[in-house]
């Protein structure tokens, strides 16, 4: 299995992936009757997903075996910490090994960049891995990072699993007495809200009004406060409400929260940005278009614009000639003139698939010599410069977008609480296992531990029983 499959890297391309999100990932949400919602978000325990074999990844949907991806260290191209990409052939051990000390994204394990053409690139061997494993030992052996949507396409998996012999009126009966009296006995709806489906929590709240005439969620906001309040109500709100509502409050009164709307807009599939507008419009009584327009301006608003129209093309197919003339096409738009035709950017990422935009980006850095996600950098700054980035991000591994998010919420002097919920809750029941290896192989240490080090009482006993160790 060591052997590194390189140098015509894909050897077909790519493997047109056994269905990025697959097919299934977009309709995996039937929407349910709670809501006009996907019942617990793609109902993941596998059902959208190809399962995965157990024993990981290596060939599973030709993939180039674990062997076949240069390791950390590998990505010869990977932007040092600096963020300033070191071109050919950084010591093998840069790549990744280094983490995050760096600005933006540092230690992204970069795409596959270099790797692809045979360049300078070629294969850093076991050596040079950090502490010389092959990335078959990654969690799960599966490739280590780059285009690891292996996680991705093999059927991804949340933490949370509804629970067999789910009884909601039983439930609501603990809640009920774990409010009732002097005190909130916290620990109680800890165990039943971290091991209850988002769906199922749903029954839980009519269940509770059913038996007791009262809100549930008015009940727990006048027992908690903080942080354990806004993560227990996130854990109540139906996935689609919950995007909509974050979006809201990101652009509600002064200032705007643009990373929320990038981390939402710029991640989801059409079929959750159609339902989020749709809720938007019911539940606020609001045109998030327009807020958005209102909220944001230039080449900012005009991506976010395009990623609420959920209309990115969703043929699974890779189209190896178009994916050229993409390549081409973006570099004639940046690095190949004097400013930048940013339209062009625009509308290659926010319409193609993400299994083609993968091609693109290999395309690319075959023909420029440097990857996309750097020359995206270097033409681009501010929140449109984030906002293609995420896109590309989430084209070659989303759970990856997701873990460094995580690592930039918790790193440095305090903690950026909202983000920390909100991707443990809205990942939770779709990709949170990968989400938790991505993190461990870009940081070296689990995000359980990060989160116990960054947190303290309720609140941290209930994200970790969520993150699950």
């Amino acid at each position: 299995m060591q052997r590194m499959s390189y140098p015509g890297y894909p050897p077909t391309g790519y493997p047109p992936f056994p269905g990025y999100p697959p097919a299934g990932q977009e309709s995996s949400f039937p929407p349910s009757g709670q809501y006009p919602f996907p019942s617990g978000f793609p109902p993941m325990g596998g059902g959208a997903y190809p399962q995965v074999p157990s024993g990981g990844y290596p060939g599973a949907g030709g993939y180039p075996a674990p062997g076949g991806y240069p390791a950390p260290g590998g990505y010869p191209g990977a932007p040092q910490p600096g963020g300033a990409p070191s071109y050919p052939g950084v010591p093998p051990g840069h790549g990744f090994g280094v983490p995050p000390s760096g600005a933006g994204f540092s230690g992204y394990p970069q795409p596959p960049s270099q790797s692809y053409g045979g360049g300078p690139a070629q294969v850093p061997l076991p050596g040079g891995f950090p502490g010389g494993q092959m990335p078959s030992q990654y969690p799960g052996g599966q490739p280590t990072y780059p285009s690891q949507p292996a996680a991705v396409t093999q059927g991804a998996q949340g933490t949370i699993r509804p629970v067999a012999n789910f009884d909601a009126m039983r439930d609501a009966e603990i809640l009920r007495k774990a409010m009732k009296g002097f005190g909130t006995d916290e620990q109680a709806i800890v165990d039943v809200v971290a091991n209850r489906s988002n769906d199922q929590r749903q029954k839980i709240k009519a269940a509770f009004k059913t038996s007791y005439g009262k809100d549930l969620i008015k009940d727990l906001k006048s027992e908690l406060s903080g942080n354990m309040e806004e993560l227990i109500l996130a854990l109540f709100m139906p996935p689609t409400y919950y995007d909509a509502w974050s979006l809201r409050k990101a652009m509600q009164g002064a200032g705007t929260q643009e990373r929320v709307l990038i981390e939402i807009l710029c991640t989801r599939t059409n079929q959750e940005i159609r339902e989020i507008v749709r809720c938007y419009q019911s539940e606020f009584g609001r045109d998030l278009e327009k807020d958005i327009r209102s909220d944001t301006s230039g080449h900012f608003e005009r991506l976010l614009v395009s990623m609420c129209q959920g209309n990115r093309d969703e043929n699974q197919s890779v189209n190896h000639q178009m994916a050229q003339e993409d390549a081409q096409r973006l570099y004639q738009a940046g690095e190949g003139r004097l400013g930048t035709d940013e339209s062009c950017f625009n509308m290659i990422l926010a319409t193609r698939s993400f299994p083609q935009l993968r091609a693109t980006m290999e395309a690319y850095s075959r023909m420029a010599n440097r990857d996309l996600l750097s020359s995206v950098s270097r033409e681009f700054s501010g929140y449109v410069e984030s906002g293609l980035k995420t896109i590309l991000q989430c084209a070659l591994n989303r759970p990856a977008f997701f873990a460094e998010r995580l690592y930039y919420a918790m790193k440095g002097a305090g903690t950026d609480d909202s983000t920390l919920v909100r991707i443990v809750v809205t990942r939770s029941e779709i990709d949170l296992v990968q989400i938790k290896q991505m993190f461990a192989q870009m940081y070296q240490k689990t995000l359980g531990t990060m989160i116990a080090g960054d947190t303290s009482g309720d609140y941290r006993r209930l994200l970790l029983a969520i993150v699950g160790q």
